[in-house]
């Protein structure tokens, strides 16, 4: 064999080599995504972002403020309570955490998302509620100690009851549609006769007939955007804002009954929240909310700008 026929053998080789470690890192199945969901849990309450692979680009934010990594609740947890609760979609390599946490004598609700890319993980985004930062007015909250999740909600959803990726973005979307300017009617969703919903650790029962009601008239504008679809468990997550006005004093629910708004100025929550849906019907929400400045904007996305 000739010394150019060799070089160019070995070439291709060395080619190969990196073609198929290429594709070996791009390739992050759903294994391969709750594994890095655990050694992130595992690195952030140790303080120690050298646990877990890394780009050297990592974006981070946490309550939709950009920053430097690591910071923020970084330094500041110190134990999850958990019980966690993963999510992954491996055709677009994100991952969902909803948890809870300490920091030092301050209880949290930790909601994350992570991408993974090329066998590390680009992106960070926290949505992270405590007292603290649910701003008035107030909104629910529950105790750390008392955290689960909907057992449905872990549950594989069998392939005779799944939906296409995008009629479960389509029916979380319509719960949207039904939450801002609230009438009563319910718009391009269905629900179960048990949905359950769970905002900021605190269980609430039978959603739908609150949507009935009227009761959420006060939503002026809901911004949204799924982020995640998680096929195996019929779960979509997205990520949002839900803007008042607060120029609405009185309103009139279904019923005829006249209240009073609790919205008395500009307001925004941001959230980042899980729908579970089997037989094309919500299940069970999982939503993590904070109070923010109205009309906010997230560093991830200019489809949300107001």
């Amino acid at each position: 064999m000739s010394k150019a026929r060799s070089i160019t053998g070995g070439a291709v080789l060395a080619l190969l080599y990196i073609f198929f470690t290429s594709s070996a890192m791009a390739a992050c199945d759903r294994d391969c995504l709750l594994n890095f969901a655990k050694e992130y849990r595992a690195a952030y309450v140790r303080h120690d972002p050298t646990m877990v692979p890394l780009s050297r680009h990592v974006r981070f934010t946490e309550n939709n403020v950009e920053m430097p990594f690591p910071d923020a609740s970084w330094d500041t947890v110190t134990k999850e309570v958990g019980p966690p609760l993963t999510l992954a979609d491996p055709k677009t390599g994100n991952i969902g955490i909803f948890t809870t946490i300490m920091q030092m004598d301050t209880p949290g609700f930790l909601a994350i998302r992570l991408k993974v890319k090329n066998g590390e993980i680009t992106e960070i985004e926290h949505m992270l509620s405590t007292k603290r930062n649910l701003s008035g007015p107030p909104t629910p909250i529950g105790k750390v100690e008392e955290y689960e999740h909907d057992p449905a909600i872990t549950q594989p959803v069998p392939s005779s009851e799944r939906a296409s990726r995008r009629r479960l973005e389509e029916l979380a979307d319509g719960y949207y549609k039904t939450l801002q300017r609230n009438d009563g009617e319910i718009r391009g969703t269905s629900f179960s006769h048990d949905a359950t919903r769970r905002e900021n650790g605190l269980l609430f029962k039978d959603i739908e007939s609150g949507f009935k009601s009227g009761f959420y008239y006060f939503n002026n504008k809901v911004r949204r955007q799924p982020i995640l679809v998680d096929e195996t468990l019929g779960v979509v997550l997205c990520r949002g804002f839900i803007d008042h006005k607060g120029d609405l004093d009185t309103y009139k629910l279904t019923n005829g009954k006249e209240i009073r708004s609790v919205y008395r100025e500009p307001h925004s929550w941001a959230f980042l929240e899980m729908f579970k849906i089997r037989k094309q019907q919500i299940v069970a929400v999982e939503a993590t909310f904070i109070g923010a400045p109205y009309n906010m904007h997230t560093p991830w996305s200019n489809a949300l700008d107001p």
